[in-house]
């Protein structure tokens, strides 16, 4: 115990919980840029630069190394889906990255909680927190993304049906998105139109951007066109009643959102304040407190606690969801 004392400071304490973050956004951002990297190189091979990539033997051993495990992990059943979450959160990362993220995120986790706490008990339970923290992390991406993508959705039907007034063909219209429109909503539908460039039919580039936006008010506009383009029909009158339904839609759940605001904050506030006093009470007291981790009377506390906080916080959140 005498030689973790000086890790007990708290000043030191927050230097490693200061340094064990700044080495995961560090991660994100050195992940980030070798893939940037790649890209980049990958064109100024068509560029006519090849004789430079004969220079780079290290880099291309790195580059060859990750491209194995990505082939590797990329057989397994999972990976289909990871690939797809990514997508859907506008992450660039490989599945093999995430899975090293995961990994990263579990260790640093575990080891700042091992020397804050000295305890292996809590510092599995905190890997436990980090091998899942990428996961909320990429779900709180896709939420966000969606929302966006949905908030935009009748700014950009209108546009589009305006674009067909004019005289505009789809592909061209969706072109105007592309540019006239902020992102999330630009950088799909540019993709769509690069898509389509590359040989694609619009109904296809289509189905691919719902993949990675699972809107229903987009499936709603993509369905329209699509028929539209196989039995003919004034297209620009359908979007506007289509882009009017999803403008109300999204009021309502606006004004939904309102009134459920407070609900909701005393959800997360009632679900976490336990856990942050359980925590103050083991820094201020770890021999009180400890005893609620020795004993199976304080294990069966914990298991019940626990699922009490769960549960409430399900029935919290159910009560909320309003769908429209």
């Amino acid at each position: 115990m005498g030689s973790l004392q000086p890790l007990m400071n708290p000043v030191v304490l927050a230097l490693l919980a200061a340094v064990a973050v700044f080495l995961l956004f560090a991660g994100l951002h050195w992940i980030g840029m070798a893939r940037e990297q790649a890209v980049e190189e990958r064109l100024d091979r068509y560029g006519g630069r090849a004789e430079e990539e004969k220079k780079k033997p290290k880099r291309e051993k790195r580059r060859a190394a990750v491209e194995g495990i990505e082939e590797i992990v990329s057989r397994r059943s999972f990976a289909a889906g990871v690939r797809e979450d990514l997508a859907q959160a506008d992450l660039k990362l490989r599945v093999a990255e995430y899975l090293g993220l995961i990994a990263l995120s579990t260790f640093v986790f575990f080891l700042v909680a091992r020397w804050i706490f000295d305890s292996v008990l809590l510092g599995l339970v905190f890997g436990v927190v980090g091998f899942f923290a990428p996961r909320f992390y990429v779900d709180l991406r896709k939420r966000r993304r969606l929302n966006a993508f949905n908030d935009q959705l009748g700014d950009c039907i209108t546009l589009l049906a305006n674009s067909l007034r004019s005289g505009f063909s789809i592909v061209q219209s969706m072109d105007t998105v592309a540019q006239q429109l902020p992102n999330p909503i630009a950088a799909e539908f540019r993709r769509v139109t690069q898509e389509i460039g590359l040989g694609l039919h619009y109904e296809e580039a289509l189905n691919n951007m719902l993949r990675r936006v699972p809107s229903e008010d987009l499936d709603l506009m993509i369905t329209a066109i699509n028929i539209q383009g196989k039995v003919g029909g004034n297209l620009a009158e359908i979007l506007d009643t289509i882009g009017h339904t999803i403008r109300e839609r999204v009021r309502i759940k606006g004004e939904i959102r309102v009134l459920t605001a407070q609900q909701m904050i005393s959800g997360y506030i009632l679900t976490g304040l336990p856990v942050a006093l359980g925590l103050v009470l083991y820094l201020i007291n770890k021999t009180y407190i400890s005893r609620m981790f020795s004993e199976p009377c304080g294990w069966i506390m914990l298991g019940v606690a626990f699922s009490m906080l769960v549960f409430g916080f399900l029935a919290i959140r159910k009560i909320v969801s309003i769908e429209v």
